[in-house]
């Protein structure tokens, strides 16, 4: 399903999770991000590409490691992969595969393309590394916390942020890696408001948004709920770290398992390792 389409950007979203993958359109190149989930959505994208190509040369960005946004690699096989250093070198490439494999095997679902991790031709290696492609220029800052090898991508002058798993309208913060690195995170989110010229954000799960007070309203809701978090977590505050976790909008056993997962990494961090 198209989320979101406007001149050279449109927004797919897929029935699961809400997960999102973008296609930019640029004079000379095609970049496609986290090409997501069920085999008809990934092979919509792939006809989409194929109509408006015109021999553009064709780039898949992945914001981080995570199966939901590498499940869809090898559905495009000349692409050129651009990734983060934490995704070429990511330690548990073979358990995000097994985990694609055992979605697809739990619900009966073929693939015509094989199951693969991706492997970067460009690899992103700090803060303020850019791309060139044809008029378009790519400024990426590595963004870990929700895991350790995400990306954020500026893309300008369209003023486009890709933010993988950050600033959803919907989704509170999921911590894998690290809580203190998801603050440090969200600091950088500030200073990219302030530095780029910003028109649209396209979070890696919900809504895009072209409003700049929207992406404000977004980096002010994680912090609030991490530092929240935190200081329940310190406190051993039972009664209040049950209620965060009725703030999750689709609340389920997955909320439920990935609430328990912050505060195990918050208790880490800012408890037993004070």
């Amino acid at each position: 399903m198209i989320q979101f389409s406007k001149q050279y950007l449109t927004v797919f979203q897929s029935a699961l999770f809400k997960t999102t993958s973008t296609v930019v359109e640029g004079d000379s190149y095609i970049l496609i991000v986290d090409p997501n989930w069920l085999p008809n959505e990934v092979e919509a994208i792939v006809e989409f590409v194929h109509k408006i190509r015109n021999n553009r040369e064709l780039y898949i960005l992945f914001t981080h490691g995570d199966f939901d946004h590498i499940i869809g690699y090898k559905a495009f096989s000349d692409a050129t992969i651009i990734g983060s250093k934490g995704l070429q070198k990511h330690p548990d490439k073979e358990r995000k595969l097994n985990l694609i494999k055992d979605f697809d095997n739990n619900y009966y679902i073929d693939r015509y393309y094989p199951i693969e991790f991706p492997v970067c031709d460009i690899v992103i290696e700090q803060d303020g590394q850019q791309l060139q492609l044809g008029d378009s220029t790519l400024t990426f800052y590595l963004a870990p916390g929700h895991s350790h090898d995400g990306l954020f991508t500026i893309i300008e002058p369209e003023g486009i942020w890709i933010s993988g798993d950050y600033l959803s309208d919907f989704e509170l913060p999921f911590i894998y890696d690290s809580a203190t690195s998801y603050k440090e995170t969200l600091q950088k989110s500030k200073q990219i408001l302030q530095k780029h010229s910003i028109k649209v954000l396209v979070p890696g799960h919900g809504q895009t948004t072209e409003e700049t007070d929207e992406i404000k309203d977004r980096i002010q809701v994680s912090e609030n709920y991490l530092d929240e978090m935190i200081e329940a977590v310190q406190k051993d505050d039972i009664e209040a770290l049950g209620e965060f976790e009725k703030r999750m909008r689709y609340p389920s056993k997955f909320t439920s398992e990935c609430h328990k997962e912050n505060i195990e990494i918050i208790k880490r961090e800012f408890v037993i390792g004070k």
